[in-house]
């Protein structure tokens, strides 16, 4: 076996243990495909077949009020008559105990939802797998990062319609593939200095989500590069169900190339194997 191919199936390895975990954070107990509602709240309090008591949205914050034989953990400490959650921040949320099930209370948009997670639902447990490209060391890029003086406020839309989200930029991620260059516009990732980019290209709809595709890009090094690997772009929940809020791409996030890897249409969407 020559260096390449030990190499390549290191990559392969690392490649398939890290989907594996994303997987298993995606069908755990209380992943988004345990999602059973996607409930908004008004002022007016109101029950749902899925959670415990009746819940509102008020001037000050979300509040819940359950019945005498009702009961919930916050925090860790069971809850029973009326309770207050405060008023929450954008994208912020609190996990409410219920039985085996946990009921997520958060903003999306500005508005304030409730959406509760019951292990049994179908969909997760029905659940097999997302297919995907073969993962391809071609498909790992070196990049720039173009940072903004000061990071610039962008608005895109949701997979709900008339929902926006709003996300600071801290700048650009540049590539070249196939001798032309591109630029995406990057989000903040989830660790300090990280990003993540939302996009689509033409698989999608083909073979890829047709809504949005999501890329997480560690920090830059001293110099602004970073190292763009097309083989981790992964579906948001909403490729799953209808039951999510994710953001779209900015419109200028839309590659008119192939990315022919990462993750595919899922089953649960009519994806194939």
């Amino acid at each position: 076996m020559s260096v390449q191919d030990v190499e390549r199936v290191g990559f392969v390895r690392e490649w398939t243990e890290w989907h594996r975990q994303k997987e298993a954070g995606l069908a755990g107990p209380h992943g988004f495909l345990a999602i059973t509602g996607l409930h908004w709240l008004s002022d007016v309090p109101t029950r749902f077949e899925d959670a415990p008591g009746a819940w509102s949205s008020t001037a000050e914050g979300v509040v819940v009020e359950l019945d005498g034989d009702e009961e919930v953990a916050v925090d860790g400490q069971v809850v029973r008559g009326r309770h207050d959650f405060g008023v929450l921040a954008e994208r912020a949320g609190v996990y409410v105990g219920w039985g085996d099930a946990v009921i997520e209370v958060a903003k999306r948009g500005g508005h304030d939802i409730v959406r509760p997670r019951h292990p049994g639902n179908a969909l997760r447990t029905a659940f097999t797998g997302t297919p995907a490209y073969e993962p391809d060391p071609r498909w790992v890029l070196s990049g720039r990062f173009l940072p903004y003086d000061t990071p610039r406020p962008v608005t895109v839309g949701a997979a709900v319609e008339g929902l926006e989200h709003v996300y600071d930029s801290p700048g650009q991620v540049e590539f070249r593939l196939d001798g032309a260059v591109h630029r995406l516009t990057a989000f903040n990732g989830h660790t300090p200095g990280a990003l993540m980019v939302l996009f689509t290209d033409k698989t999608s709809g083909v073979t890829t989500y047709a809504a949005n595709r999501s890329l997480q890009i560690s920090a830059p090094d001293a110099e602004g590069t970073v190292t763009i690997d097309f083989n981790r772009a992964t579906n948001l929940p909403c490729a799953y169900t209808d039951l999510a809020t994710c953001p779209l791409p900015p419109a200028e996030n839309r590659l008119p190339v192939a990315i022919e890897t990462g993750e595919k249409i899922p089953l649960e969407r009519g994806g194939r194997s």
